[in-house]
Formats: structure tokens, sequence, C-alpha cells
């Protein structure tokens, strides 16, 4: 059973208030010490916090958030295979974006379907600093009109 089967078989045994807590204003929920020492039991560990287990941890957290927190037809929805991400502004689908550190695993793990391989940024640039990178970003101005003397 890979990580993240084994968290998302812990969490139907948890019970809410008791082993776990949800802020749903916060989007937290977070795991009590009875919570902890019952995903222990369940997933085979002694101590979930060893530096050893950290990495199920993560896993039983990211599924509590997905069970708990992240619903089917709101936040995303399934199509053709695969966990497609919902906008909470528009209400569109969002083909090839992810939930990152997990989240995404969980909820496909959840779900049932094929769980697909984390995406690592390398790297991110705000609009801004995108644009400073260029001494010029533009030869017209606002009408649609050549600006030959500034692109010299």
């Amino acid at each position: 059973m890979d990580k993240y089967s084994a968290a998302n078989s812990a969490i139907p045994i948890l019970r809410k208030e008791v082993d776990y807590q949800v802020d749903e204003k916060q989007r937290t929920a977070t795991l009590t010490d009875e919570g902890v020492a019952r995903a222990e039991k369940h997933v085979g560990v002694q101590n979930l916090y060893d530096p050893a287990n950290l990495e199920i941890l993560h896993c039983v957290h990211q599924a509590l958030v997905a069970h708990k927190l992240y619903k089917r037809d709101v936040e995303y929805m399934i199509k053709d295979g695969e966990v497609v991400i919902v906008d909470e502004f528009t209400g569109r689908v969002m083909p090839g974006r992810r939930w990152s550190d997990g989240l995404h695993q969980a909820i496909e793990c959840k779900e049932g379907v094929k769980i697909q391989a984390e995406n690592q940024t390398l790297a991110t640039i705000t609009f801004q600093n995108y644009f400073r990178l260029y001494s010029e970003t533009g030869w017209y101005d606002g009408h649609g009109r050549h600006r030959g003397r500034r692109v010299r």
C-alpha cells in the first residue's frame, strides 16, 4: 500500500471533534492527540512525528484536508478520470492546474482515480518583476499609434 492509500484509509476511522478539528473559515483541519494515536495505529507506525515518518504524517494531514474541506463538484470535479480544479470565483474548470504540496494526490486517492506525480515549482516571478527584465515593454501607446521616438 502506498503512502497516499495508507493515509486515505485512516481518515474514515477518525471522529470529528475527538480525533480532528476542522475550521472551515480558515480552511484548516488538524489532528488532535487522540487522532494522531488512532492514525499511528491504523498506518502501522509507532510515532508519526518521528523524522522517519514525517512523509506519512504529511500525507495523513493532506488526506484529512482533502476529505473534510474539499467537496466534489464544488472545489473540483472528475473529468475523464482526472481531478480538475473548479475556479472558486468563476465556476470554470481549470484543466492542467493542480494543487501543490500533495493535496492534489490526496484528492485523487480519495476519489479513486489514478494518482499522478507531484509537480515541483522551480521558480516564481511576479508580472511586475518579469516586465522589469526588459528595457522596453511595448511600442504602441493606448491608441495603437507607433511610438518610434521612444524605441530608438
